[in-house]
């Protein structure tokens, strides 16, 4: 699996943040507050897969693009980024070694300092 940095979704959800789009949820809120696979299934009919991976911090460039297994690590509900959903991402993307996404707040550091 070669799991990299969405940056289209980063900047997506940077957007997001810096207009007040995002919930300040507790840590373990996501298994809640994640779209069920039908909320999915329905964003991408209305949508298409272009919009779903903006939503999605990685991408696995092995999985065909028309596919919801290429996109990972989700941090929103499709309208809002959830803080829990972003913990959890860095925490799996730790767990499994996909650095480029595990490495999002040490980035975010860099371009401050």
């Amino acid at each position: 699996m070669a799991v990299k940095l969405n940056r289209k979704a980063f900047d997506h959800a940077k957007k997001l943040i810096r207009r007040g789009k995002v919930v300040m949820d507790d840590r373990d809120a996501w298994s809640e507050h994640q779209p069920s696979a039908k909320e999915e299934n329905n964003f991408i009919e209305q949508h298409g897969f272009g919009e779903y991976s903006k939503w999605h911090l990685g991408i696995d460039d092995e999985e065909d693009e028309n596919t919801k297994k290429r996109y990972k690590f989700p941090y929103g509900d499709f309208e809002k980024v959830h803080r829990c959903a972003i913990l959890s991402a860095e925490s799996r993307a730790g767990q499994y070694k996909h650095l480029d996404i595990g490495m999002i707040d040490e980035r975010r550091h860099k371009k401050a300092a």
